[in-house]
């Protein structure tokens, strides 16, 4: 079995002590475990980011495996159980909440009330304006990462990411709209990948406030 130490050290590698432990002592939130959400815990757990709460209420399908960070085993699993195993695989000492669950604006405060940084990974348009406008209504001192337009083949220098408000984070291309669009699982994780690397980025002080 390898040691803790030596998973923190690989995970770390070229990192200074002072990032290592702001890392170590983020905790994140993603909200929605498809397209965006499992591939932005892969990426946060390869961060070594020190904990991660995960919520998604939904299964594995076949369909998802185009973009979405499953296997052929997981189909029938909720995504909240089989992405666990997976980010085990990576780090075994990650602290990982997890939940099979819906958030929604009652639940919120107690499901999201310890993370500094909350990744919205929804699919639908009122799930995710619910979500941002709940948490910056609730908390002054939370940063949101959303996302907007992912579907399609657009270039990939379409998907930026920009700051919106003293707290909230946008990331996509803004436009494109997965009902008219096919969802291309490149195109998808590059934006899961400028979530993870904004969040990383707000926890290392790197972002201006």
């Amino acid at each position: 079995m390898i040691s803790k130490e030596e998973i923190n050290a690989a995970l770390g590698k070229g990192l200074t002590q002072a990032q290592l432990d702001a890392l170590h002592n983020a905790r994140v939130a993603v909200v929605g475990l498809g397209g965006l959400g499992s591939n932005i815990a892969v990426a946060l757990t390869r961060l070594g980011i020190g904990q991660l709460y995960l919520y998604d209420f939904d299964k594995v399908e076949l369909s998802n495996l185009n973009r979405q960070y499953y296997f052929l085993d997981d189909i029938g699993q909720y995504k909240a159980d089989a992405l666990v195993k997976h980010l085990r695989q990576i780090n075994p000492y990650a602290a990982l909440h997890s939940q099979v669950i819906k958030v929604t604006e009652d639940n919120i405060p107690t499901l999201l009330g310890d993370c500094d940084i909350i990744c919205e990974a929804l699919d639908d348009a009122a799930g995710k304006a619910m979500l941002v406008s709940t948490v910056l209504s609730t908390w002054s001192d939370k940063k949101v990462i959303a996302s907007s337009g992912i579907a399609g083949f657009d270039k990939a220098e379409e998907i930026t990411s920009k700051k919106i408000t003293k707290n909230l984070y946008l990331c996509g291309d803004g436009n494109s709209d997965f009902h008219d669009l096919p969802l291309c699982g490149a195109r998808v994780t590059l934006c899961a990948m400028q979530q993870a690397l904004l969040a990383a980025r707000i926890i290392l002080d790197l972002e201006e406030n």
